[in-house]
Order: structure tokens, then sequence, then C-alpha cells
């Protein structure tokens, strides 16, 4: 499991001041489109309130992940970045659509709005956007902060183009431009949030990590030397940079001793190709038989008779993971 020791003193204080900085500009931002009348700039307002959030979610996330593991949460608090992920992503969906609806009331009625406040406003916000994206880019190593980052940089684009939309209203007297604008804010809103809500529920449910594929693992494994057959595997992700495999593997009948140089070709191959580095991995010698959704090895069924009192021993153990 690596959780990031290293850089997280450097994340939590950049994230900090990034918090700061953000909720102070979305306070200005507000009243400035209140003011100026401008729905380009309240839904700027709006795209960094989300910023703060995604920040805020971000840092309490950063927080729990340096928490170590216990006898609770097995694998730690991985999870509470992702978790902080999908519900900020979740948000700017709705953010987006609210603001797609206000602007077509706008555009079919536009309402005159003061240009050039609103481009002394954004100017403010291109050059601190700008700053914290270049400062979360530096720490953005997994998808909670890489959420953060996106959105900074969504945010130093479309606060751009308010500062255009500015110049084109001053110019040309036209007030639709503004609503248009927050259209395409919108947009942007939408099109970085969809991905990000993907590729966390993804994550949440267990999915199969992201550019890996089942069948590439299981060739790689069956390819090592004393493996006859790789089956029941499992790959998911625990957070957003670690991924964990379980499987049974059969091979001969051969004692431990001989087993463990096996193993460790199978862990190096997980590790070195794919980037797992929390395997579950057991042997068997015997063909094995789905049954009733768990995995019973064909002998044990013979001994058992009934075969459920005699095959607790790990068959069981991979399907509880993670949660």
């Amino acid at each position: 499991m690596h959780v990031h020791a290293a850089p997280s003193k450097r994340t939590s204080r950049v994230l900090w001041l990034s918090m700061a900085a953000t909720l102070a500009y979305v306070g200005v931002t507000f009243y400035a489109g209140w003011r100026a009348h401008s729905l380009a700039l309240i839904s700027e307002a709006g795209h960094n309130a989300s910023d703060f959030l995604a920040l805020a979610l971000s840092f309490v996330a950063v927080y729990f992940q340096q928490r170590p593991a216990n006898d609770l949460k097995t694998f730690g608090y991985q999870r509470a970045g992702v978790l902080a992920a999908f519900l900020n992503a979740s948000t700017l969906l709705i953010l987006s659509l609210w603001i797609g609806v206000e602007a077509m009331h706008r555009i079919s009625a536009p309402v005159a709005v003061q240009p050039r406040l609103m481009m002394e406003v954004a100017a403010v916000g291109v050059v601190m956007n700008g700053v914290i994206a270049v400062l979360l880019w530096g720490v953005a190593r997994d998808v909670n902060l890489r959420s953060s980052f996106l959105h900074m940089a969504g945010d130093t684009l479309s606060t751009a183009a308010v500062i255009v939309g500015g110049f084109a209203i001053q110019w040309t007297g036209q007030n639709w431009i503004d609503p248009a604008l927050s259209l395409v804010i919108a947009g942007l809103i939408l099109w970085s949030s969809i991905g990000i809500v993907r590729e966390t529920l993804n994550i949440l449910l267990e999915g199969t990590p992201r550019g890996l594929a089942v069948a590439e693992i299981r060739n790689s494994l069956q390819s090592v030397e004393g493996v006859l057959d790789v089956h029941d595997l499992h790959v998911w992700s625990l957070g957003s940079q670690s991924r964990a495999l379980a499987c049974h593997v059969r091979i001969e009948d051969i004692p431990p001793s001989e087993s463990q140089c096996i193993l460790l070709k199978l862990q190096d191959k997980a590790r070195h190709e794919f980037q797992i580095a929390h395997t579950t991995i057991q042997f068997e010698h015997e063909g094995c038989e789905a049954r009733e959704g768990c995995v019973v090895s064909v002998e044990e069924m013979a001994i058992g008779g009934d075969g459920h009192t005699h095959h607790g021993h790990g068959h069981h153990s991979h399907h509880h993971h993670a949660h």
C-alpha cells in the first residue's frame, strides 16, 4: 500500500493556501457578478465555489489517506480521496446544469452587464487560478488531487474567456455574449466532471483498474514456470494509486519450499508488469469447480460429502476485500 507520506506536508500546505485564496475570490466574484449583472461572473463564482469544495474535500482526503490501517479499516482510508473526488464531481454536474438553464433564460431575455467590472475581476481570477493550478500540478499524484488540478486549469481558461467576453460586450454592446459565455463555462465544468465521476465510480464499484485487462494479467501469470492454471482472478483498486489482486493458482503437488519460488515470480510479475503491489495468491494442486458462487476443489467435495463443512480454510477469504 503506498500512501504518499513524503509530499503530504507540502500537499497539505498547497491545499490550505489554495483554499483560502479561492474562498476569498468566490466572495469577490459573486459580489461583482451581482453588481455587474453578469451571469458569466456569477457562474465563475459557482465554478470557483466548486473548486473550493474540491480543494476542501481533497484536503480532508489527504488527511485521511495519511491515517494508518487498523483492525477495522484493514486497507486504511485509501478510498477517502476517491470518495471525495466522486462527491465533488457530482456537485459539479448539478452546478453546470443550473448554469445552463439560467443561461438559456438570459439568452432569450438579455440583461445589461457592466463589461469593465467583469474584466477586472476576471483578470484577478486568471492570475489566482493559474498560480493554484501550477502549485497543484506539482503535487497532483492521485485522482483526488488531479480532480482539483483539472478544476483549476479549467477555471483559468474559463476566467480568461470572461475577460474576452467583457471586451466583446464593450466593443459591440451585445449583452447576449455574457450568457453564451456562461454556457461554454458550464460545458467545461460538465466535461471535466463526467470524466472524474466515471473514474471514481469504477474504483468504488471495485472495477478493473483503468488501463488493465484481466485476460492479459491471467496470460502473464500463467506464463510463469510451474503454473498450470490461473482462475478466480480479481483485480481492483484500493485507492486511486494502489491496486490489489487475488487469485487461485493451480500447480503440481510440490512442497511449500519449492512453491515459494513460483509465488515470488508471480508477485514480481504483478508488481513490475501491472504495478499491483498488494497480492493474495492461493495455491491448489487439484482442478477447481465453481459451485454456488464459491470455488471448491474436487478433492474436498469428495472428502466432505456435503462439501460445505470442509472448505472454509481460505477458499472464501479473498471475496471479502477492501470495503
